[in-house]
């Protein structure tokens, strides 16, 4: 896969590294992008409308991550989403960090949310909100 540009995504909030980040190889260690990547998809999700204690919660299904290039603390970071496939009641998204600054990303995830009725855990239907926030993202 191509690294990509932090720009070609439409959606980007900063990040702060914290020290507690690094590991004992003196860079970010790679459990944390993970926790990177789901503030990003749901930093996105709670300002456009997902009630994170409503009916309808989103699950990560799927996840994959390609690291591009090392970060450490105190790096500050951009963080970056685009929406790569919208069905019915699931999405894939790409998401991104970047150290600020830098045109390129240093890591880049896959990650499908299945959305389902909470008490069920039955697929429900993306509400139509959310719907129309993810689409601005493809």
């Amino acid at each position: 896969m191509d690294r990509p540009a932090i720009a070609s995504f439409p959606f980007t909030t900063t990040l702060t590294t914290r020290w507690a980040d690094n590991d004992v190889y003196g860079h970010v260690n790679n459990v944390t992008y993970y926790a990177y990547f789901d503030t990003i998809a749901n930093l996105y999700l709670i300002q456009h409308g997902l009630d994170i204690h409503g009916e309808s919660i989103g699950l990560v299904v799927a996840s994959q991550c390609q690291f591009f290039a090392s970060l450490a603390y105190p790096d500050p970071l951009v963080g970056a989403l685009r929406v790569e496939k919208l069905g019915r009641s699931s999405v894939t998204y790409q998401i991104a960090v970047a150290r600020e600054g830098e045109p390129l990303v240093a890591a880049l995830a896959t990650m499908t949310h299945v959305f389902v009725d909470r008490a069920t855990r039955r697929p429900t239907p993306i509400p139509d909100p959310l719907r129309t926030a993810l689409q601005a993202l493809t």
